[in-house]
């Protein structure tokens, strides 16, 4: 197996591109090694330097702090990745983890199909994702995770990227916050 690495904007985060599934049950961000019972993602987080990692559907992005260089970590990063999926291993998640959505009001679901279809894909490229999480008097609130958190061009592609399209689309939405 031949694991792929692919640079984002964000300097302290890396994708690892393992040419299989990652992901069967959507993207979902770990910061804690106990919060799942996981070999390859306690292995990752219990490694120095590491803070988070955010499972996509066919890549798996991690974040690692400023003292922290990737020549330390790469190379055993793609040795865990090898290793899981040579013991047969056909995905890191398969299991329900997404919590259960509120009803949302009718902009809130079209503020979630904008995100969901126009932003989301691009942000995954980046190797990370973007979560609606309140809309109220004008303002969204998303939360950015794996590669997009922490990075210093979010601020950026959240205000000229989300906001602008959201504001394009829906005239109620005038800004777009992350929390």
């Amino acid at each position: 197996m031949f694991v792929q690495t692919e640079a984002t904007p964000n300097p302290n985060s890396l994708k690892f591109l393992p040419g299989k599934k990652v992901s069967n049950s959507g993207p979902y961000e770990i910061t804690n090694k106990d919060e799942i019972k996981n070999e390859l993602v306690t292995n990752i987080l219990s490694l120095k330097g590491v803070k988070n990692i955010f499972l996509g559907q066919d890549f798996i992005s991690v974040n690692k702090n400023d003292q922290t260089k990737w020549d330390d970590l790469k190379h055993i990063i793609i040795s865990l990745i090898n290793d899981f999926y040579s013991d047969g291993k056909d995905f890191v998640i398969d299991e329900n983890i997404k919590q259960a959505e509120t009803s949302l009001d009718e902009i809130e679901q079209k503020i979630v199909k904008i995100l969901d279809q126009k932003i989301r894909p691009a942000v995954a490229k980046d190797g990370g994702d973007i979560k609606f999480k309140e809309y109220k008097d004008g303002v969204v609130k998303v939360q950015l995770q794996g590669s997009c958190s922490g990075c210093p061009s979010s601020t950026m592609t959240l205000k000229q990227g989300v906001q602008n399209l959201l504001c394009h689309y829906l005239p109620e939405v005038k800004e777009v916050v992350a929390i």
